[in-house]
């Protein structure tokens, strides 16, 4: 029963998770957004900098969590990319090191896989083959994925702009909202009419790609629609503005997910990833798969944002498949196209 300590530091998020046997057994997480909010976004030598405090403390408390020491760990896994340059160093240097200390093997591990095989600690053994839907702040992709860590992944169709989640975060700002947007618009959107506005479902006319997303002109949308409504001298309405916006991402989001479903013949579909948690994503998702008899996996909440487990998941995955480990001289790629569970060499 192989031992995994899994480390996450692409972003804002110092994560540590410990992985036996394919369960987890203990975490700990450390979070820098409130160091970020101020200025509207992240910044990445602030992250950096709390993930250098938090990295060891976040280790510790894992570990104890788990009832076990470094003696009973028998590989570490990382984010090498993709993600902030500098988030990702802090990160890798680290895994380098406990590596060499703990003379245990490393492996570099690609963020997105972690994402999707976050799955996997709630719900068991990825199904084989599946339609993926990663959404987050910086990706938005459809995948097609059969053995996450011994076959490739094809990419189905990705956004040509904006990611769903950076939209959630630049209509935020219009609406005045704080950062991140995404759970500020997710909460008064609760609050809101979602068909008080017709906003634009981009990409969706039947002569576009069937599987690319495109936000940029959702979210110009809004902008305009507030500013006529500025220019006017009308109050906007903030709920209904946020909760017809995320709609027109969900229906997007969702629809392209069951057509790729349809298309691929393929009955089971996963959305992972930070907009996961979104409640009407989640929501829509559930009503129309049942809709079209697909079953839908979607990790618990604290799992769909960024976290050490899942790296410890996919890191556990290519143990048990007796994959060889990266050498120290792994490197940190902050634009790594995913194409498989590990780093693959431009």
């Amino acid at each position: 029963m192989p031992v995994v300590v899994g480390i996450e530091t692409s972003c804002d998020e110092t994560g540590v998770g410990v992985v036996r046997d394919g369960e987890l057994i203990g975490e700990a997480l450390a979070s820098s957004m409130d160091e970020h909010a101020r200025f509207g976004g992240v910044v990445p030598e602030v992250a950096a900098r709390a993930h250098l405090e938090a990295l060891v403390p976040a280790m510790e408390l894992a570990l104890e969590r788990a009832g076990i020491t470094s003696a009973d760990v028998d590989a570490i896994a990382v984010t090498a990319g993709p993600g902030l340059a500098t988030a990702l160093q802090v990160g890798l240097a680290a895994a380098k090191a406990y590596s060499i200390a703990w003379g245990v093997p490393l492996y570099g591990v690609h963020h997105l896989a972690g994402h999707v095989a976050a799955d996997a600690l709630a719900h068991g053994a990825l199904p084989n083959p599946c339609v993926v839907l990663i959404v987050s702040g910086g990706h938005t992709s459809l995948l097609y994925c059969r053995d996450l860590v011994n076959d490739p992944i094809e990419h189905l169709g990705d956004t040509l702009d904006d990611a769903a989640g950076e939209a959630f975060d630049k209509v935020g700002r219009v609406l005045g909202l704080p950062f991140p947007g995404g759970p500020a618009i997710d909460r008064i959107a609760k609050e809101g009419n979602p068909t008080a506005i017709a906003f634009p479902r981009g990409l969706s006319r039947p002569q576009d790609p069937p599987f690319e997303f495109s936000f940029s002109g959702l979210k110009t949308a809004v902008a305009r629609w507030v500013e006529a409504r500025e220019r006017a001298g009308e109050p906007i309405p903030v709920a209904d503005v946020a909760a017809s916006f995320q709609d027109a991402v969900v229906d997007v989001l969702v629809d392209k997910s069951l057509a790729a479903c349809g298309e691929r013949q393929c009955g089971d579909l996963l959305i992972v990833g930070g907009v996961a948690a979104n409640s009407r994503l989640r929501e829509v998702a559930a009503e129309r798969a049942a809709a079209a008899g697909v079953r839908l996996r979607i990790p618990a909440l604290k799992y769909c944002t960024d976290n050490g487990p899942m790296i410890a998941s996919v890191g556990h995955m290519l143990v048990v498949s007796g994959a060889a480990p990266d050498a120290l001289s792994l490197g940190a790629d902050p634009s790594a196209i995913l194409q498989a569970a590990t780093l693959v060499p431009a």
